[in-house]
């Protein structure tokens, strides 16, 4: 340690200091202030690149009082003019676009649209992917511009609310199981078919079973019986002709003896078929085609 002695003295007397008296600098001297200097000028070299940098981020980005580049802070919330492309989930109450323009969007894999309850859990989905679109929901409804539900679909039933279900491809439409409608009908110059390729097809109506051709005829086609059966009432064939021509026909009667004219005869078992007319029933005679 050193000892810094201080001695008084008055006008006039002269003190002798000893030869060998130590001097000391206070301050900062050699290396040590060479290095400080270059600290302070690299801080100042630092703080001006950063001041710099900033300037330029806020210049490429394009910050303003009312918001960033296209991106604008309003009251109602965000405005975003132009495309953008977001590489995160985007969380919003409601999203829409210009009054006159339309909403896009994109993605290179799949779109996927989810709403959540108030504890997080997903209670819809809507994903649409390159090659289907997809959701998962308790019900999904399409409605008109009135509100008016044009069709819904869930767990249940499949409900269409159109006046009219058009089909337009060329194989029609397939049903695993039955259909219930009040009117099946084609477009005007086309032809209506019902079709069970492998099983049978049954139509079913409380109060009757109705079919119409306005401008042409029906044709009933079978490989095996066409059975048309009553349980309460007659079967009425209401037509100017009633035409059977491949009943089985009896032996025909001497040439000229008829004169072309045939009874219609009936089995036990309600097979038809034909006999020569004669003065009297000839049934009897050919009855062996019921055997």
């Amino acid at each position: 340690m050193v000892r810094e002695q201080y001695t008084t003295t008055t006008e006039g007397t002269r003190i002798e200091r000893p030869e060998n008296q130590s001097v000391y600098k206070i301050g900062i001297y050699g290396w040590r202030k060479r290095c400080l200097y270059l600290f302070v000028l690299l801080l100042l070299i630092i703080l001006l690149v950063n001041f710099a940098l900033t300037i330029w981020i806020l210049k490429v980005m394009w910050f303003s009082p009312i918001g960033m580049g296209y991106l604008h802070v309003t009251e109602d919330g965000l405005r975003l003019e132009g495309e953008s492309e977001f590489l995160f989930p985007l969380y919003a109450k409601e999203i829409h676009s210009r009054v006159d323009s339309s909403l896009l969007l994109q993605s290179t894999q799949n779109v996927t649209v989810n709403a959540r309850n108030a504890e997080g859990e997903v209670t819809g989905r809507l994903t649409v992917g390159p090659q289907m679109v997809d959701i998962q929901s308790q019900q999904f409804q399409i409605s008109s511009e009135e509100g008016k539900p044009l069709f819904t679909v869930d767990e249940k039933q499949v409900v269409v609310g159109t006046d009219k279900l058009r089909v337009t491809g060329p194989e029609g439409a397939l049903f695993e199981h039955s259909v219930e409608t009040p009117l099946i009908k084609p477009d005007p110059l086309q032809d209506l078919r019902l079709q069970s390729p492998t099983r049978s097809l049954s139509m079913d109506a409380p109060k009757g079973v109705h079919i119409q051709a306005a401008a042409g005829g029906i044709e009933a086609l079978s490989q095996m019986d066409i059975v048309l059966h009553s349980s309460d009432g007659p079967l009425v064939l209401d037509a100017e002709t009633v035409c059977l021509p491949t009943l089985a026909q009896g032996t025909p009667g001497p040439e000229g003896s008829s004169q072309g004219l045939y009874e219609i005869c009936a089995c036990p078992d309600g097979k038809l078929y034909l006999s020569v007319a004669g003065t009297g029933t000839t049934c009897h005679e050919h009855s062996h085609i019921c055997l």
